[in-house]
């Protein structure tokens, strides 16, 4: 079996979290779109966004104008002017409904264009050489990076579009009616007692007042929604990963009998979820009491406000129905965030998911830019040499016992080590994916080297694809692939070359490792580095495999990492990894971005 506790020095994390600011947060959005292919598209919706609410905002002051002559019409029972006034609300109506569903497109376009952008910017940085590897050792900020990308980004996008649009609507609202509720309401007078008070634009400022209040109040009592969203957004891509690592493993938990841990496990993340939903209906119980009163007082509160100066006969029942329409509107506006208090704080949580997966992203790229690194260099006399090599790692440094080994080309050579020596550790240094360290690493000139990791990795395709060439170099002929599948002892996947699959879920793990050095057979490298992928062989297939590099890679260095009970003349040379003594652990670097750790582990069973 492949040296499994190689992983514990790298697997440690390697990076921790600090809390990001909303400035960073919506800084660092801002940045994705405005590098986006889809930004012109996504302006241009913006635009013709602001052109319909404005003139829905136009249509509405026409409206709350129609009110009253409309009720002065009923109030004076005329049936001319009041059929007059219909044929005007049949004409400002329907210039409203096709305005609404222009609206409506806008929205599903912005939506579609915001999900586009968001998700291929991420995409983009999580695919840079070696960044997710790097972040998926940075600890709770790399865990379920799937969720971020594909859910957290679609609701981010969702949240932007409605509560974006609702806010402008409300502003364009507001402008346009403050001005009328002003003008309304300029000539009201109370009589007190014999006295007469004008306030200007009381009605204005009675809507400020009331709306202001209750804004704050819900402000108060719903902020902790926003941390309650996030913390369970986290456990259930907890839940979701647990479920998809059963499934994936359902043969070894069926074989172990070890269905009752599996569903502790399950129960354990489910009880976190259910949790963090506990919490949150409990906070959205707390905040409906100030919503809700201030809802069922609005019913009344503009007519209270209005029924002063019309019992005092300074309007007539039309003008105080346009004041209480222009109230409405007023008031409206002014509690947009009152009735989105809820959303704008799950809008918080998920961008705080997003934009930290984002700046984490960029950030890997500096992780312990104060530390050691390793150099890199080209060697023109085509050798690969490691000079003074240390590797660093949380766990501790790995470095070979030789301070100066040079290989040269066509060489074999087998590197060693004892458990947890840091054997994948070092290959991953001679990869480029762990820079930390001292020494040099120096390698062939003008050579590309392929990588075998223990676990090899296929993408859903055709046989043909999978096994195909890359960099421009021609694809092998159908003979060749039937001629390496047979050698390697594969010979039965020679009649389904076009058939696509998921081929780790269609072969078993040993032949998904024989299918890789296939692979790599035919795209005939110069140079090899392999770890630990032949320890999990059997004899006889490990001598099928040896023999097939030796017919068809005769000329290629090979280097494989592992436990070194190999054919000694395949591997004529043998190196040594040790871990080094005295030398500094690497310390964890800080990511200026937030996150919330992954649940407690489930307990362990009572013997």
């Amino acid at each position: 079996m492949a040296d499994y506790p190689d992983n514990d020095a790298s697997a440690r994390p390697i990076a921790a979290v600090e809390a990001s600011s909303l400035r960073d947060q919506v800084a660092t959005i801002k940045l994705a779109l405005a590098g986006s292919p889809v930004r012109k598209g996504l302006r241009w919706a913006s635009i013709g966004m602001v052109a319909v609410i404005v003139a829905t905002s136009i249509g509405q002051v026409l409206l709350n104008r129609w009110n009253q002559p409309f009720y002065d019409a009923l109030a004076r029972r005329d049936m001319q002017a009041f059929l007059h006034q219909l044929a005007i609300f049949a004409a400002i109506a329907g210039g409203l409904l096709v305005l609404n569903v222009g609206q409506t497109w806008l929205n599903q376009t912005i939506r579609l264009k915001l999900r586009e952008a968001l998700t291929l910017d991420l995409i983009d940085g999580w695919m840079r050489p070696a960044r997710a590897f790097r972040l998926a050792h940075a600890g709770a900020i790399g865990v379920n990076p799937d969720q971020r990308m594909q859910q957290d980004a679609s609701h981010l996008s969702d949240l932007s579009t409605d509560l974006g649009v609702g806010l402008l609507q409300s502003l364009i609202l507001l402008a346009s009616f403050v001005g009328v509720l002003w003008e309304l309401s300029s000539g009201f007078v109370f009589h007190v007692g014999g006295t007469s008070l004008a306030i200007p634009g009381y009605m204005v400022w009675a809507a400020i007042l009331y709306a202001g209040t209750a804004s704050w109040l819900s402000w108060l009592v719903g902020r902790p929604l926003i941390h309650l969203n996030s913390d369970r957004y986290t456990r259930e891509a907890e839940l979701r990963s647990s479920m998809v690592r059963v499934n994936e493993n359902i043969d070894a938990i069926a074989l172990a009998r070890s269905e009752p841990d599996a569903r502790r496990r399950l129960e354990t993340d489910l009880g976190t979820v259910l949790g963090a939903m506990r919490r949150i209906y409990n906070a959205q119980i707390n905040l409906a009491w100030v919503t809700d009163t201030y809802g069922w007082i609005t019913v009344v509160a503009p007519i209270l406000v209005a029924s002063p100066v019309y019992f005092a006969g300074d309007i007539s029942f039309g003008g105080r129905m346009m004041a209480v329409g222009a109230f409405n509107q007023v008031h409206s506006s002014l509690r947009w965030f009152i009735n989105n208090i809820g959303s704008i704080a799950d809008w918080r949580a998920t961008l705080m998911r997003v934009a930290d997966f984002r700046i984490a992203l960029d950030e890997t790229d500096v992780l312990h830019d104060q530390e050691r690194r390793i150099e890199f260099g080209e060697n023109a006399n085509g050798k690969l040499t490691f000079e003074k090599l240390e590797v660093a790692s949380p766990g501790g440094c790995t470095r070979l016992a030789d301070q100066h080994v040079e290989i040269h080309a066509g060489e074999r050579v087998m590197l060693t080590g004892e458990p947890g020596a840091g054997k994948t550790l070092f290959f991953r240094a001679i990869a480029g994916l762990w820079p930390w360290g001292s020494g040099r690493i120096g390698m062939p000139a003008g050579e590309v080297p392929i990588f075998v990791p223990r676990t090899p990795y296929f993408p859903t395709a055709t046989l043909r694809e999978v096994l195909d060439r890359v960099d421009g170099v021609a694809p092998a002929s159908d003979t060749d692939i039937s001629a390496v599948l047979a050698e390697i002892g594969l010979e039965r996947l020679s009649s389904s070359l076009d058939r696509s699959a998921r081929w780790e879920h269609e072969l078993a793990d040993d032949e998904l490792r024989l299918l890789a050095f296939a692979r790599l057979v035919l795209r005939q490298p110069k140079w090899v580095i392999i770890d630990e992928a032949l320890d999990a062989f059997d004899g006889p297939t490990l001598r099928r495999v040896l023999s097939t590099l030796e017919k068809r890679l005769g000329g290629a260095t090979i280097l494989n990492i592992g436990r070194g009970q190999h054919n000694n003349q395949f591997f004529p040379r043998a190196l040594t990894i040790v871990k080094a003594s005295g030398v500094p652990a690497l310390k964890p670097a800080r990511i200026r971005a937030g996150a919330i750790e992954p649940p407690p582990a489930a307990p362990r069973r009572k013997k």
